[in-house]
């Protein structure tokens, strides 16, 4: 089966870009926390929840809300959509802030509002949530992207779910390093508009 890539969205902590073209960039080096309201506010995106999120949610969310600028998600059949990434440090951050908040006996009082995103598929949720997505969502933790396991799930996804969409790539944070790297992936059309998944997959991701 021929796949497609209909669109991709990057951000380091350098810069965001959608297909390629930068959309803004991180030119005075701001921690996440900053730069992360600037791009929400470069997507206007009407969506307070956003501030509630933890770190690694906030990347994914901001991630898929530039590779699925173009597609109408509130008309689509969400049943035939899956999310399928990867990530190498999991929950770190928030499991790192967990436990600092019952680490102390004299100071105990761990937060609800942390623990609940003390799990990677946390995130998945919260795309799931934003953009009605109810097929199948999985995060596989590598040491590194591994492109190759990626593709070859998401290629039989499609080929024996039916699936009409699928997200795939790579979202990984931590304070100092952090990237996102979401593909939106349908079967090919046939009129080479978009880049080939089986072709490009790999190459753009670097």
């Amino acid at each position: 089966m021929n796949l497609e890539i209909i669109s991709y969205s990057s951000i380091t902590s350098h810069s965001a870009s959608s297909n390629g073209e930068t959309i803004t960039e991180n030119l005075t080096d701001a921690p996440f926390a900053e730069f992360s309201k600037s791009i929400y506010k470069k997507l206007e995106v009407p969506y307070p929840k956003f501030f509630k999120m933890d770190e690694l949610s906030k990347l994914a969310f901001l991630a898929g809300e530039i590779v699925l600028k173009e597609i109408d998600t509130a008309n689509w059949n969400g049943e035939k959509v899956a999310i399928i990434l990867g990530n190498k440090n999991s929950s770190l951050s928030s499991d790192q802030k967990h436990y600092e908040s019952f680490k102390d006996r004299d100071n105990y009082f761990p937060s609800p509002a942390i623990f609940v995103y003390t799990l990677p598929n946390i995130m998945m949720g919260e795309l799931c949530i934003r953009h009605k997505i109810k097929g199948e969502n999985s995060v596989f933790i590598q040491e590194k992207f591994d492109a190759q396991f990626l593709y070859d799930y998401v290629q039989h996804l499609f080929e024996a779910e039916a699936y009409e969409y699928c997200i795939t790539g790579w979202a990984d944070y931590l304070p100092n390093n952090y990237e996102a790297h979401l593909f939106l992936i349908r079967k090919s059309s046939g009129e080479d508009k978009h880049p080939s998944f089986s072709e490009n997959f790999k190459q753009l991701i670097r």
